[in-house]
């Protein structure tokens, strides 16, 4: 199979609904990373995403959807999740809901539950409109990668294994979405809208720590976000410079620093960006530029964990595997 990146007119949303109305699985941008989508109501094309991304079957899908009607025929609106969908949706926000009969076991892993979010982005939109039928669609990449922010990126993971990328630029949010129980009324996943901004909304949410054997949703069991290369994530704090300057000048190999900030001398620095959104906007693309140029370490600075840059921590401690320094 050959993979053609395709640019954004009509004829070619239309043969990425095809693909996609036939049983097939499209590559399509969001704001927060490419999803890699498939009609959410057909297991065998669901199942197709488990095997090109070499994903684990028992890690849920979200499902997409183009406008908020939809949201109520895939599961059960409480009126605390309706707080969340009008207060945040199109938006980086995906909200776990009882699932309706129509949702299968293959999509949310076995689970009685579904994760369901409406993108701000108008490619992604369109694209689901344009197919009619809510698509299920993790990050675009080789499964524990970095998700891809660029269809590039994409093509660089799945090339052979999937027909169409659809192209819509750089994503701007560049991580994934948070994930919201409503059932439970907590955050699963650190995202896109902070928790502050959340609980501004619906109150306090629940604090205390996730016991399962089974991944909720994406993102809480398996290796994610990973880089070829070993990365470690120095402590935000007064010493920060100092601590990563040390432990740089230890390391024996290509070794890289993603800096805000610090001044590093003549030691090999890639700025992130000037704010921590940047960062996060960032963050993978430089991962992945990094394993192209060859480097074998990368120590990237921490942030203040709050706002999105609780997000950011999130994604550069499993990055790192917890390695922190």
């Amino acid at each position: 199979m050959q993979t053609q990146i395709l640019t954004f007119n009509s004829e070619n949303l239309k043969k990425c609904a095809d693909e996609i109305l036939s049983g097939g699985i499209v590559a399509f941008p969001t704001e927060t990373v490419y999803g890699l989508g498939a009609n959410a109501l057909d297991e065998n094309a669901v199942k197709k995403i488990y095997v090109a991304k070499g994903r684990p079957s028992d890690n849920p899908l979200i499902c997409h959807v183009s406008n908020k009607a939809q949201i109520e025929k895939l599961g059960d609106v409480t009126p605390f999740a309706r707080k969340i969908i009008d207060a945040f949706m199109p938006g980086p926000i995906t909200v776990v809901l009882s699932k309706k009969n129509c949702v299968s076991g293959v999509v949310t892993g076995g689970l009685n539950t579904v994760g369901v979010r409406m993108p701000d982005h108008e490619v992604a939109r369109t694209f689901i409109a344009e197919c009619g039928v809510p698509l299920c669609a993790p990050s675009a990449n080789t499964s524990t990668k970095p998700s891809p922010t660029q269809a590039k990126y994409v093509f660089d993971d799945l090339n052979g294994k999937i027909r169409y990328i659809l192209d819509g630029g750089s994503c701007r949010v560049g991580i994934e979405s948070t994930i919201v129980d409503c059932v439970n009324k907590r955050i699963l996943r650190k995202g896109g809208v902070s928790e502050e901004q959340i609980e501004a909304v619906v109150g306090k949410l629940g604090k205390e720590p996730i016991k399962s054997d089974v991944p909720l949703c994406p993102g809480m069991k398996y290796k994610h976000y990973s880089p070829d290369a070993e990365v470690y994530l120095a402590k935000a704090g007064v010493d920060m410079t100092k601590r990563i300057c040390d432990f740089y000048d230890k390391l024996v190999g290509k070794k890289i620093i993603f800096s805000l900030k610090g001044d590093y001398g003549n030691r090999n620095v890639v700025k992130v960006g000037d704010t921590v959104v940047q960062y996060a906007e960032n963050v993978f693309a430089l991962f992945r530029e990094a394993d192209k140029s060859g480097y074998r370490y990368i120590i990237c600075e921490g942030v203040e964990d709050c706002g999105i840059g609780a997000a950011l921590l999130n994604r550069l401690n499993k990055s790192s595997g917890g390695k922190t320094i």
